[in-house]
C-alpha cells in the first residue's frame, strides 16, 4: 500500500475529529440551540473539511473558496428567509432554485450543488427545530467556516510535507517519471 495514501487518510480522519470537537465543544460553548443541532453542526463542519481537503494545496483553496461562496449565498437566502417564513417544501424549492441561479449569475456555475445542499440542510434543520429558526443560517456559516479552516490548515501541513519529499518517489511528476 501507498505511504502517501495512508498518510493523506490519517490526516484526513484526525482532521476531521478536531473540526468535530472544534464545532461541537467549542462553538457550542459560545452559542448552543441544542445537543442535536451542536452534533448536527459538528457535522456540517466535518463535511467542509473532507470538501476542502484535496490533493494539494491549490486544489483545497479552490474548494475553500467554492464551499465558502456557496455557504453565503445559502446564508444570505435562508437568513432573510427564515426572518419572515416557518419552513416549507416550496419554500425550499424556491431558495434553492434562487441559489443555483444566483451562484451561476456570479459566474460560478459548479457551486450549484453545493448551495443547494447547504440550503436544504439548513431548511430541514429549521424544520426540525423551528424555534429561532433564522439563527440557523449563521450557526451553519460558523460550522462551515471551522471546517474549511481546518481543511485548509490539515492541506497546509500535509503539503508541505509531501512538497519536502519531492526528490522521493512521492514528490510532484513521480508518475510521469516513472512511467516515462
Amino acid at each position: 500500500m501507498n505511504a502517501k495514501i495512508v498518510l493523506r487518510a490519517v490526516a484526513l480522519a484526525i482532521s476531521c475529529v478536531i473540526t468535530f470537537w472544534l464545532t461541537t465543544n467549542l462553538l457550542a460553548s459560545l452559542y448552543s440551540v441544542s445537543r442535536e443541532d451542536d452534533l448536527l453542526g459538528g457535522m456540517w463542519a466535518v463535511i467542509a473539511t473532507i470538501f476542502v481537503y484535496r490533493e494539494n494545496l491549490a486544489e483545497s483553496m479552490g474548494a475553500a473558496l467554492s464551499r465558502m461562496v456557496a455557504t453565503l449565498v445559502s446564508f444570505a437566502l435562508c437568513f432573510v428567509y427564515l426572518i419572515f417564513f416557518p419552513f416549507s417544501v416550496w419554500g425550499m424549492a424556491a431558495l434553492i432554485g434562487i441559489s443555483a441561479v444566483a451562484v451561476t449569475m456570479m459566474g460560478r456555475p459548479n457551486d450549484t450543488m453545493t448551495a443547494a445542499i447547504t440550503t436544504t440542510v439548513v431548511l430541514v434543520a429549521a424544520a426540525i427545530g423551528p424555534h429561532d429558526a433564522w439563527r440557523l443560517p449563521l450557526l451553519r456559516l460558523l460550522d462551515t467556516a471551522v471546517g474549511v479552516a481546518v481543511g485548509l490548515a490539515v492541506a497546509r501541513i500535509s503539503g508541505l510535507s509531501v512538497h519536502h519529499k519531492s526528490t522521493s518517489s512521492f514528490g510532484p511528476g513521480a508518475t510521469k517519471k516513472a512511467g516515462a
